[in-house]
């Protein structure tokens, strides 16, 4: 697949005296080229990238969440999960088409400000990486309250809580992992996926057998709807941070091998992966516990139902399974956060050092220490389901834009957009998609909107002060 010349390319400049890199003189399956020189390889296969995509989203939905959306809506949660699901694909379609289309570092970002102008693509790209800082945050004191778990099955009594410590750790070794090369990265997030997958399927299927009576007496999951119908909605708000992977496949677009075929194929299947085993994981925690006891034991609560069904070795293999799915959906989300920083500034919408690539690695790293940085000052405030939310919101607000994205760019045609796969069922699939999304933020906390909007306002003021001259696709 190659790239056509395109009319029409970015212009401008920043307050730096900065102008947008030029567009690709070509887009080949191997790498994306640049004036004679190679922007970044493409390193990730569809194992990886699946890898990708289920590695961010099956940490939150499976080791996280299950007691804090039990606790909100009871069995009813498991629809949560499902509503989830259902806009994620929605998205993930119309997304997919994008992707083939601009196979590039910066996913949503880049295919918004192409499609609808910078001042768009501001506001989503500047949201997008501080939605990712936000998100991976969450992952990684998530991985901190594992960790503490482990400390507590081996009966060692700490001074103090080594949640955000760990959290903290974690976060500087997987920028610095990060840094040392994608390709690592990526081989490290399949080995782990790969044991995730095995673990959570001989265990999801036991709980299932427990749960209808196979083994033992079976148990009657509770009332299905006992928090009432509206809170189906507000917990399937918090729970969207599950559904966050499969944009982070989009926003390594650039270093995805045979992206015509392995973009669509990672985005889709890894939201349908995911949200089977997010459905099966909440009915049956609540058929082991009932949803009141199981919100009690918070964001282990998983380790619990390992213990009741298997005791101890149970306990033990999720509590390993945990530590290993949110150390996955940290280190994707550092990956996408810094890719989003990268796209940023080759459009001189940051400081254009920020897109230097390491010559020994390969990689964006100024771009991944301003990822990383941000995201230790998050993790030390430990605010797990504020973090959650805001991370929602931003990429929800991104998502309805895709969406929208994609009906602009089908409307007018320009040469330059040619996917190799298209959405079925356009226009409807992409308009509910986008209605989808927007609609879902009614439904979260105030604070967690608050939050939202000020980081969008604090987007665009920043597009208009530094960058308010640069001009994209969208614009002309």
């Amino acid at each position: 697949m190659v790239d056509q010349p395109v009319d029409v390319g970015p212009a401008g400049e920043n307050i730096a005296g900065e102008a947008p890199a030029k567009e690709p003189e070509a887009v080949t399956e191997d790498a994306v080229v640049h004036d004679d020189n190679v922007e970044l390889e493409r390193t990730i296969g569809l194992v990886g990238g699946l890898a990708i995509g289920i590695g961010t989203m099956i940490g939150a939905g499976i080791f996280v969440f299950p007691g804090l959306a039990a606790a909100n809506a009871g069995l009813a949660a498991t629809l949560s999960f499902a509503i989830g699901g259902l806009i994620a694909l929605l998205v993930a379609l119309p997304t997919s088409e994008l992707a083939t289309a601009m196979p590039r570092s910066g996913g949503g970002y880049y295919f918004i400000s192409r499609g609808m102008g910078t001042a768009y693509g501001a506001i989503v790209g500047l949201g997008l990486w501080l939605g990712l800082m936000f998100a991976s945050a969450f992952y990684l004191v998530g991985l901190g309250h594992y960790a503490s778990a482990v400390f507590a099955e081996l009966n060692v009594a700490l001074p103090f809580s080594p949640v955000i410590g760990i959290g903290l750790l974690f976060g500087t070794a997987l920028t610095a992992l990060s840094i040392g090369g994608t390709e690592n990265t990526a081989k490290i997030q399949n080995v782990v996926v790969g044991i995730l997958l095995v673990v959570l399927t001989g265990f999801l299927s036991y709980g299932v057998l427990d749960a209808v009576g196979v083994f033992g007496g079976g148990t009657v999951p509770e009332q299905f709807f006992s928090r009432g119908y509206f809170r189906v909605l507000t917990t399937a708000a918090l729970v969207f941070t599950s559904y966050l992977g499969f944009a982070q496949v989009a926003t390594v677009a650039g270093e995805i091998k045979q992206p015509g075929r392995n973009l669509p194929l990672a985005m889709v299947g890894s939201v349908l992966i995911v949200t089977v085993f997010y459905v099966v994981t909440i009915f049956v925690a609540t058929s082991a516990f009932g949803a009141e006891r199981l919100g009690e034991f918070g964001e282990t609560a998983m380790v619990e139902v390992a213990r009741e069904f298997l005791g101890l070795p149970g306990a033990v293999a999720i509590l390993g399974a945990g530590l290993l799915a949110t150390f996955s959906s940290a280190n994707a989300s550092i990956l996408s956060a810094s890719r989003a920083v990268y796209a940023l500034s080759r459009d001189a919408l940051l400081p254009r050092k920020a897109s230097e690539v390491n010559l020994r690695y390969g990689t964006p790293h100024i771009a991944l220490l301003s990822a990383g940085g941000p995201i230790l000052v998050l993790v030390a405030t430990g605010r797990v389901e504020l973090l959650a939310e805001v991370a929602s919101f931003l990429h929800l607000i991104m998502y309805g834009l895709m969406c929208i994205a994609l009906l602009v760019l089908r409307r007018r045609n320009p040469e330059w957009y040619s996917p190799s796969y298209r959405v079925p069922g356009y226009p409807v699939v992409p308009a509910v998609g986008a209605l989808a999304s927007f609609g879902l933020i009614v439904f979260m906390q105030p604070a967690s909107i608050g939050i939202g909007i000020v980081v969008m306002l604090a987007s665009y003021l920043w597009y208009r002060y530094y960058a308010g001259n640069v001009t994209l696709k969208g614009d002309i």
